[in-house]
């Protein structure tokens, strides 16, 4: 996504105060994270977040140059920062609306990602998903609502091979 748009974003996440999610802005140094992960780390941000659901999950969200391409990305990690849960950067236009693009592709090295994907599809509909882009503060929360259901989701499908026998 471009820089103009990953700057808007922040610009609601910050102004965002609802109770259903809490935003804590974490801080960067010469806008950099530092100490975060090693992917993460020394990369150009726009800004990084706590994003909490009280008495649920939690996330990361970075608003990142990922590649160092000026092409930034909302990265989302797990809570523990232990990996990504999702990479999202394509924006997609739709009737004058613009959409977050992202596609379910799991990497896992067990031989067994047809079957997350075949259970993504089946169960979820689609193995991508469009997110409307908020265009004001009001638009956060469903936008939060959605990213939070894709992490779900994703979860989810990653673990579905050790919830079920699959041979």
């Amino acid at each position: 996504m471009e820089k103009k748009l990953a700057h808007h974003l922040s610009i609601y996440l910050e102004q965002y105060k609802e109770p259903t999610y809490e935003v804590s802005k974490l801080p960067t140094l010469n806008n950099t994270l530092s100490q975060f992960h090693q992917w993460a780390n020394g990369k150009p941000v726009i800004a990084a977040y706590d994003v909490a659901k009280p008495g649920e999950e939690s996330y990361y969200f970075l608003l990142i140059d990922w590649h160092r391409n000026d092409n930034y990305y909302l990265v989302i990690y797990a809570h523990d920062k232990s990996t990504t849960i999702a990479e999202l950067n394509k924006i997609i236009e739709e009737n004058g609306v613009n959409f977050l693009s992202w596609k379910y592709n799991p990497l896992k090295r067990d031989g067994k990602n047809d079957i997350r994907k075949s259970y993504y599809k089946q169960i979820f509909g689609s193995t991508t998903m469009n997110i409307p882009f908020p265009t004001s503060t009001v638009e956060i929360e469903d936008f939060l609502t959605q990213l939070f259901k894709l992490c779900h989701n994703r979860v989810r499908a990653d673990n579905i091979v050790d919830i079920y026998d699959f041979q």
